[in-house]
């Protein structure tokens, strides 16, 4: 008979095994968009399409890992309920990107375009002379609905992936603090390909952007994971994702002009959401207790009401 200890051994070896296999699948399948992405230069390579392959590899990873090991997909967390925690992930991105923003165009003079933003918007949907009006009650209005459910489409490809295979074991075998920090710093480095050696890059020095977004996706990873396995659903850190994602590079970003130290703020690559989403991750990191570290099976992560 084996005795509970060494049940526990082969539980632990399990879980590095699953660990290893996914991170060593998310390498080789990432390889192959990366590869168009790093010849070029340039995300937007193959009309976006190279970009929307790389946010689905750990989707396909996960699946590939799944498969291996015999694990049932449900286990990934697709259930929806309780919405709040969606309708919170939704609006969590403008609570500490907008004032960000805000402070960078009070300061830096010249930083605000919101006409240039306008412009440009009315002009893509066909009323260049009627751009302000278009765009409060037609352009951000669309971006806000359809916008983020477009860019969900890919969101849930890495969500997939990090949250709903990787860090649930992750947090069982280290727990919650060490889980969230491993699974940021993986996240984190899977995007380095692209900040080095391509244009994924506001224009700031590169170890000044790649510290910055170091930091702000290991703050995220808190975030993230907290909504995860609060939940028990990936649902919530996709909304997040395809929220922040919308909000930050469609809306924001583009109100902002690059004049004096702008780009040092703003975007993923500036200090600004770096400081505003680390404060984020450590409330909820305050708030560790209400999730379950010695979580007692993927499957059975239920939502918590």
């Amino acid at each position: 008979m084996t005795t509970p200890d060494h049940d526990g051994l082969r539980t632990t070896s399990q879980l590095s095994r699953q660990i290893l296999t996914f991170i060593a699948c998310v390498v080789l399948f990432s390889s192959v968009p990366y590869s168009f992405i790093i010849h070029s230069g340039h995300l937007g390579v193959g009309n976006g399409l190279m970009t929307a392959l790389l946010m689905w590899c750990p989707a396909f990873a996960a699946f590939a890992t799944c498969g291996f090991f015999r694990i049932d997909i449900a286990s990934l967390g697709w259930n929806w309920r309780p919405t709040c925690y969606e309708v919170w992930a939704y609006l969590l991105p403008i609570f500490y990107a907008f004032p960000v923003y805000v402070v960078t165009w009070t300061f830096i003079s010249g930083s605000f375009q919101f006409s240039a933003f306008a412009a440009s918007s009315g002009a893509a949907f066909g009323f260049p002379h009627w751009s302000r009006t278009i765009t409060f009650l037609v352009v951000l209005p669309t971006y806000a609905s359809v916008g983020v459910i477009s860019s969900m489409a890919r969101t849930l490809g890495e969500e997939i992936g990090w949250r709903g295979f990787l860090l649930p074991r992750l947090v069982q075998r280290m727990g919650f603090t060490l889980g969230c920090f491993i699974s940021g710093c993986i996240w984190a480095v899977w995007h380095y390909p692209a900040l080095l050696l391509a244009d994924y890059n506001a224009g700031t020095p590169r170890i000044y952007a790649l510290t910055c977004f170091t930091l702000m996706v290991i703050g995220a990873a808190y975030v993230f994971g907290w909504f995860r396995l609060k939940s028990g659903s990936l649902w919530p850190a996709a909304m997040l994702h395809a929220s922040h994602n919308l909000f930050i590079q469609a809306i924001f970003d583009r109100m902002t002009h690059p004049s004096g130290k702008a780009l040092y703020v703003t975007t993923e690559f500036g200090a600004g959401l770096a400081l505003t989403i680390g404060a984020c991750a450590f409330y909820l990191w305050t708030r560790r207790r209400e999730i379950n570290d010695a979580l007692p099976g993927y499957s059975g992560m239920q939502p918590r009401r």
